[in-house]
């Protein structure tokens, strides 16, 4: 299988003096909605990210971040990739916004205000990881389709609402529930009303989870408009696809729910590993749940140079679906030998952990620091790309940054 770099453009000419101080990015700035009319076509004054950020396609929006952007241990909004399948909703009203929970499983049929969900139920803030399940589609060999994400389709902000099993059970679970799908405002690229962009969800176990959150602040904030305003679900260590924005309905279901992008290849991979290039039968293809042992390195930024004798302090974070991270290691040798760095507990489950380290290099030259995160079931991100799949999902390969010392 071909494998292709994770550093681009690692020649001489790309390398970056690294200073002695730490580089900051990003910004805590938020927004809320804005009305289409005052939209700036600018897309980063628009949804206020950072000038580093990559836009992918702006039909729908999808903006990805760059490793070193990502370096905050709590990701501000300036920093966050925007993964949209359809067009961005229009004229929305908080004060007048439902969210309705229906469904064949539902025990009576409920229609809450935003006000009637803040006040009613017990509000829970967790630092969730969310990740597409499509990041690192660029590495894929044959190519995959869709948005070529390399790294930077993952974050992990402070999120507050109400957790959804307690809206849930305040309308009444019946036994034969198995799922939930989640309804939003979101348009068609078509602009036809009848089709929906994206509707997914997940297992009821999943759903009821204590951190599974219908959200209505991130960071401290309201919600920015492109990530979700007024209301987000968050289901942290799952594909980003579960974390449904603009939700105004929730359907609880007495079968796997079957919306816009929950049949067919769409966020699924071959459930038996297959050849690459090979089709694959709807049939064959299983639902991606939790997702894989992952991790990145934030500091310093790939094409960093230092001085021979000095030591280079290297940071990141890392994360493992459902699972924690128990151990992180570094190599500066392709892999040959591998390193111990220090990884911090979550704060809370489904936040992603952070790590340090310190290397000396033997001599001058080139290098590149490998990453490497191993959960607490022993299984540890490859070295090389993954089984393809033909949708280029859960590339967890390792994160690697060039080095130049002299």
């Amino acid at each position: 299988m071909k494998r292709r770099s994770f550093v681009k453009k690692a020649t001489l000419s790309s390398f970056a003096t690294l200073i002695g101080a730490e580089i900051v990015f990003g910004s805590n700035i938020m927004e809320g909605y804005i009305p289409l009319a005052l939209q700036d076509p600018d897309p980063f004054k628009m949804f206020n990210k950072h000038k580093e950020m990559i836009v992918l396609n702006d039909k729908p929006w999808n903006i990805e971040a760059q490793a070193h952007l990502l370096d905050d241990k709590i990701t501000p909004n300036s920093c966050m990739f925007i993964r949209n399948n359809g067009l961005v909703p229009e004229n929305i009203d908080a004060k007048k916004w439902v969210l309705k929970i229906d469904g064949e499983s539902v025990v009576k049929e409920k229609t809450y205000t935003l006000s009637e969900l803040k006040s009613k139920f017990k509000h829970y803030t967790y630092q969730l990881t969310i990740e597409c399940g499509g990041n690192g589609r660029s590495e894929f060999n044959p190519p995959a389709k869709g948005n070529q994400w390399t790294v930077g389709a993952v974050h992990c902000a402070s999120w507050t609402g109400v957790r959804l099993k307690d809206v849930l059970e305040d309308a009444g679970i019946k036994k034969d529930a198995v799922y939930i799908g989640y309804h939003a405002t979101d348009i068609h690229l078509s602009r036809d009303p009848k089709h929906e962009p994206i509707s997914r969800g997940c297992p009821m176990s999943k759903a009821l989870q204590d951190e599974t959150l219908i959200a209505f602040q991130m960071n401290g904030e309201d919600i920015p408009f492109i990530h979700g305003y007024p209301l987000r679900l968050v289901a942290g260590g799952w594909p980003a696809s579960v974390s449904g924005k603009w939700i105004n309905r929730i359907s609880i279901r007495n079968k796997v729910h079957d919306g816009t992008k929950m049949t067919g290849d769409a966020y699924r991979v071959p459930c038996k590993p297959v050849e690459p290039g090979e089709k694959v039968k709807d049939e064959d293809m299983c639902i991606i749940e939790s997702m894989p042992v992952k991790s990145l390195i934030t500091y310093p930024k790939s094409g960093a140079i230092i001085n021979k004798g000095k030591v280079l302090n290297i940071r990141g974070h890392a994360w493992a679906g459902e699972l924690e991270v128990a151990k992180m290691e570094y190599s500066i040798d392709y892999g040959s030998t591998w390193n111990t760095c220090v990884i911090e507990k979550p704060t809370n489950r489904l936040a992603w952990q952070h790590f340090t380290a310190s290397i000396k290099f033997p001599d001058t030259g080139y290098y590149e620091v490998w990453a490497k995160a191993t959960d607490t079931n022993g299984i540890a991100q490859p070295m090389l790309l993954p089984g393809w799949n033909p949708k280029g999902y859960l590339n967890n390969a390792c994160h690697r940054i060039a080095i130049k010392v002299k």
